[in-house]
């Protein structure tokens, strides 16, 4: 995330010289921290969801024929991804903010 900010530092230099507040800077790059991070959860878990049926479909043999999901776990999971995408975006998010416009442009 951070390298991020770095690699668009003229951007949002661009966006601070139009007139973008630095509230609006620092949630813009929350925001991509959390897009980041559920779209990680999630597809992390269709990919767990999926391999566990492979393997149950394997070990069908065994006796195993019920696949269990802990729904609950994974609601949970979800909104923690979301809570790490915030906490992640907390410093690169303020150095954005903090980036003076014309330093930005002028890289």
């Amino acid at each position: 995330l951070t390298l991020g900010v770095i690699e668009r530092r003229q951007e949002i230099g661009m966006l601070r010289a139009v007139g973008s507040q630095r509230r609006q800077i620092r949630t813009m790059i929350t925001l991509e921290a959390v897009q980041i991070a559920v779209f990680g959860a999630v597809m992390g878990i269709l990919i767990g969801l999926g391999l566990g049926w492979a393997f149950l479909e394997v070990l069908k043999d065994e006796g195993l024929d019920t696949l269990s999901v802990p729904w609950g776990q994974l609601a949970w999971m979800l909104a923690g991804s979301a809570v790490v995408g915030v906490v992640a975006a907390i410093w690169p998010a303020n150095r954005a903010a903090k980036t003076p416009p014309l330093d930005a442009i002028s890289d």
